[in-house]
């Protein structure tokens, strides 16, 4: 279903997001994990993309595989990375033939240890790739007379990359003057960086659906993955000292981690979210528990509930 279908038919949306296996084992494991999820009813799933399209054929493998055996909907990640204009072409095409509705474009990580030079990419920063895709729409080969939907990422924390942040709100608009159709954030732990930063968006002039990220901390381990992913986290004082009661059981650290992502969900819905999204690092468990929590059986029920 295109985005913009599904933003009209739902006030709120949950969702989430998965990375494509490595090997035929992690394969079936994850495709055990979506299956699992399957039962709450996602608007949405997205798959992501590995540095400088590592990925892509396993990107492209596991959105076919969901498209073609779930009732998922799936919306792969595309990057600007390592890309030229006919690639980028030759991926929406196949994306459209196996009847995709939408794309997640992005920035996208260089890949390390190689002589990458972003000069040589096509596309210089997502707006650009956000405008390419809508001129790939305008050619009709999509089998949707609108073509793609588009999200594109905000950073509720700041980016990384762009330290002034009224420059950083500039780029923002810019994708979404391309034609970005919604937003989806970067993980945060704090809601008052998401509330402000959608704030921020609405001053900008930015009335796209702006849909947040969310990662529950299970470990120390996952704590530095998120930092990773993140390009930086910031982890609240009052988050960090319940971890650290925890005294490296790391049961008791999922319990915590689960339960501060719970509260932010819950008073994110509160706050009329437009959407949560989940990063499941490709598992099931820590997910179903934030959703029991809220007491929902799957999306349909939590919008039948607000």
């Amino acid at each position: 279903m295109h985005v913009q279908d599904i933003f009209q038919s739902h006030p709120t949306t949950f969702s989430f997001e998965f990375f494509p296996p490595k090997t035929a084992e992690t394969a079936e494991s994850l495709y055990e994990t979506i299956r699992e999820l399957e039962s709450y009813q996602p608007h949405f799933v997205s798959v992501t993309y590995g540095a400088g399209g590592s990925t892509r054929e396993l990107t492209h493998e596991l959105v076919v595989r969901i498209k073609e055996t779930t009732s998922l909907d799936p919306i792969p990640h595309l990057t600007c990375v390592c890309h030229k204009e006919a690639e980028i072409t030759a991926i929406l095409e196949r994306y459209a033939q196996a009847g995709v509705s939408n794309i997640l474009a992005l920035g996208g990580d260089p890949p390390k240890g190689t002589d990458y030079r972003k000069s040589d990419d096509a596309f210089q920063h997502a707006a650009d790739l956000v405008k390419f895709i809508r001129k790939f729409n305008a050619s009709g080969v999509h089998p949707d007379k609108r073509g793609f939907g588009i999200g594109v990422a905000g950073f509720p924390e700041g980016h990384p990359g762009t330290p002034n942040r009224l420059l950083e709100m500039d780029h923002l608009k810019q994708k979404v003057d391309e034609g970005a159709d919604y937003i989806v954030t970067q993980l945060f732990f704090d809601n008052r960086d998401f509330l402000d930063f959608r704030d921020r968006c609405e001053l900008a002039g930015i009335t796209v659906p702006i849909i947040a990220g969310i990662m529950p901390v299970t470990s120390l381990a996952s704590m530095k993955r998120m930092a990773e992913l993140a390009a930086g986290a910031r982890f609240p004082a009052r988050l960090l000292r319940a971890l650290q009661r925890c005294d490296n059981d790391t049961d008791a650290m999922s319990r915590v981690g689960i339960h501060h992502a719970s509260e932010q969900c819950r008073d994110l819905l509160e706050n009329k979210v437009r959407g949560i999204h989940f990063y499941t690092l490709n598992r099931s468990d820590a997910t179903k528990r934030i959703f029991e929590s809220l007491g929902i059986k799957h999306s349909r029920f939590a919008e039948a509930s607000a």
